[in-house]
């Protein structure tokens, strides 16, 4: 399906809003670096290859490689400081072209809604930090899962799926697409070329449409 004549757009926020992988690659990168150059490495191409995982699910993993227990404090400690470590980076990430635009000019006559891995609390202070709250009827971060999100707002919004799209840029925004039957719309970016020849999917660089 066309982003046009879709009347409902799911985004994913990193990779589709904001060119921010980089920031979250790096803070990964950082926030294991004291446990040598090899963990930190190890660390940095998991999360590149596990685009749209949740950090509550990668951080008890990391953990264990590096001998540490996944307690919920010790898991709570890393996510704070991956938080403290992302935030004003990727408020100041640039703009994936021209989606500032399309969302701006679309979400008085589309239903646009926000789902990602990012958590909760999160997203909304990020969201309204760059000025585009009031353009989506819900966003919904971790801890729930996207296919549960997705299918929760079809739900309550009693949405239309034949008519809706889902843009995303990784393996689980495409799960959740399938999983709720929308069509899904896969967003080019460096870490995921190996989807953009697994998939059978339309495909877009921007959205400079």
């Amino acid at each position: 399906m066309l982003i046009s004549n879709a009347t409902t757009i799911f985004f994913d926020f990193d990779g589709v809003i904001k060119d921010s992988v980089r920031v979250k690659s790096e803070a990964f990168e950082k926030l294991f670096s004291s446990f040598g150059d090899k963990a930190s490495k190890k660390v940095r191409r998991h999360h590149e290859s596990n685009g749209g995982m949740s950090r509550f699910e990668k951080i008890p993993i990391y953990l264990e490689w590096v001998n540490l227990p996944s307690t919920p404090i010790v898991v709570g400690k890393f996510s704070n400081e991956f938080s403290k470590l992302v935030m004003q980076k990727v408020i100041d990430s640039e703009w994936v072209p021209g989606v500032l635009n399309f969302i701006e000019n679309n979400y008085k006559i589309k239903n646009l809604f926000i789902v990602t891995a990012t958590p909760q609390s999160e997203i909304e202070e990020i969201i309204s930090r760059i000025g585009i709250a009031k353009c989506f009827k819900k966003i919904i971060g971790s801890p729930t899962n996207k296919s549960d999100a997705v299918s929760s707002i079809v739900d309550k919004f009693n949405i239309n799926i034949n008519k809706s799209i889902m843009i995303g840029d990784s393996i689980t925004d495409h799960k959740a697409a399938t999983d709720n039957n929308i069509s899904f719309i896969l967003r080019k970016t460096p870490l995921n070329y190996h989807l953009q020849n697994k998939l059978n999917c339309d495909k877009i660089d921007n959205f400079k449409l």
